[in-house]
């Protein structure tokens, strides 16, 4: 699998950076700004003097003034942590174009973590379990290194996003991205309600091949399930392929995203449906940043 990916590419990334929620709490020294106060040299606020407080935080200029004792109160920033789910099944795996989307598209978000001194991880589903392959990655070095690694990726069998819930992960402290087509009957529903009720930011990328979003048969077919039993499975059937049945196709393909769409929204979470035809640079640079999901 050869990444699109070019050091021209990673340049202009230098430029951007993930945008985390304020309510986040993640790990000391990052470069996010949190809702709380901390240690920075960053002048936040005020506020007055309670019993306990740190006397050395007291503005004496102000109560020279004011004859009131004040507090100093500074911004606080933190390390995040992105967590990058992958779904390795047979069905992401079945045109090339998207298997090497979903691949670099998680690349691209693994570097936009690193380069701003997130930590990162990656999590490939498939074969109905989750593989953890590099464990936590932290600085470019050890990105790199990942992402050679990452171009051997296979996608074999069915992924398993009901297990997800079954691995710890960390509580409020940072960003889980989970890139798929979801045309599976496994509930990767409750992976996102483990992830909210975790505090995570949560981004679902769903990504279609060409041929998924504008097919191009016709005649009759063979259609066989490749995340299934093989031969006697009944979700395999022969069929006539005619335009009318490409037209009900796209406008079933449209409901199915369109219920994607809906749970994410009942969630508050952000939700991206791209294709394959869409180079990754311009899904960073033109739909992320739309929905400020970077800056």
């Amino acid at each position: 699998m050869k990444s699109r990916f070019d050091d021209a590419f990673f340049d202009k990334l230098e430029r951007l950076a993930l945008n985390f929620s304020t309510t986040l709490t993640g790990y000391f020294g990052g470069k996010h700004r949190i809702d709380k106060y901390g240690q920075t040299v960053e002048f936040a606020d005020f506020r007055q003097y309670q019993p306990g407080d740190d006397i050395r935080r007291i503005d004496w200029n102000l109560f020279a003034r004011l004859g009131k004792h004040f507090l100093k109160l500074y911004t606080d920033e933190r390390q995040m942590h992105v967590r990058i789910y992958i779904d390795c099944s047979n069905s992401m795996g079945f045109y090339p174009d998207k298997a090497e989307f979903a691949i670099n598209l998680a690349v691209a978000f693994g570097y936009l973590a690193v380069r701003n001194n997130d930590k990162v991880s990656f999590h490939l589903l498939k074969n109905g379990v989750e593989i953890d392959p590099f464990g936590l990655i932290v600085g470019k070095n050890s990105f790199f290194g990942a992402v050679a690694k990452m171009e051997d990726v296979t996608f074999e069998g069915e992924a398993n996003f009901a297990g997800i819930p079954n691995v710890q992960i960390g509580v409020n402290d940072g960003l889980a991205v989970v890139i798929s087509d979801f045309l599976t009957e496994n509930n990767w529903q409750k992976a996102v309600d483990y992830f909210l009720f975790q505090k995570q930011q949560v981004l679902i990328c769903q990504v279609l091949g060409r041929e998924e979003v504008s097919p191009t048969y016709s005649g009759k077919l063979d259609l066989v399930d490749c995340e299934g039993t093989g031969k006697g499975d009944e979700r395999n059937v022969q069929i006539s392929i005619t335009r009318s049945m490409i037209d009900a196709y796209k406008k079933e393909l449209g409901r199915f995203v369109a219920q994607i769409r809906k749970f994410c929204v009942s969630r508050d979470t952000a939700f991206l449906s791209v294709g394959t035809t869409v180079p990754v640079d311009k899904i960073i640079y033109r739909e992320l940043a739309r929905y400020d999901i970077v800056r």
